[in-house]
């Protein structure tokens, strides 16, 4: 209940925090447009990084929808959503280990749990805590994957209107130098052209 009155208290927060993005119009004399300057490409209004980030922390992938990066919505459930399988499945092996053990320690000669005969109190034991761990570590992958959709789509939605430059490329050439010595080093350059 906590926790459903802390997310409905950030989703409040941010609604009334984001702030409209509107990008500046720039207006050049024709004559001094050079070639440099056609790399300028104009920003698409409308396109905020707030509202990415806010659709993708509702709904997983929708600000990489919104970014229109359509391929990342299936990486993005795939990354959730297998961890979060995990979990369920650990946790209810944990119940049914929890269970079994409660009753083979509570003293009782007529209680008796689904193992007996099977498996020793050290066994239950042993794999009660080997659910617990598993369920905790698929919880914190979860999480952890929800955030990083978050911060993809926010990252990507400011990437959004970047200018992009086919012209980039790199090239290893030979290379001879002298060195303090007055000997000659041989090697290879990184050449980066952008």
């Amino acid at each position: 209940m906590k926790f459903i009155l802390f997310l409905l208290a950030t989703i409040l927060v941010l609604c009334f925090t984001a702030t409209k993005v509107s990008s500046q119009n720039v207006f050049m004399d024709s004559a001094s447009v050079s070639v440099s300057d056609t790399l300028f490409i104009k920003p698409e209004r409308g396109h905020s990084p707030t509202i990415a980030t806010l659709f993708s922390t509702f709904l997983p992938g929708l600000g990489q929808s919104y970014n229109k990066k359509y391929w990342k919505v299936p990486i993005v459930y795939a990354a959730i959503g297998i961890p979060l399988y995990f979990a369920v499945s650990n946790n209810r092996e944990f119940k049914r280990f929890k269970t079994a053990y409660g009753l083979r320690i509570d003293g009782d000669a007529l209680t008796v749990d689904e193992f007996e005969g099977t498996l020793s109190e050290a066994a239950i034991k042993s794999n009660l805590d080997y659910h617990q761990r598993n369920k905790d570590l698929a919880g914190i992958f979860v999480g952890l994957f929800y955030v990083f959709n978050i911060v993809d789509a926010a990252v990507d939605a400011h990437l959004f209107n970047f200018p992009k430059n086919d012209n980039l490329s790199f090239n290893l050439q030979p290379d001879i130098q002298m060195t303090n010595n007055n000997e000659l080093s041989k090697g290879f350059r990184l050449v980066i052209s952008l």
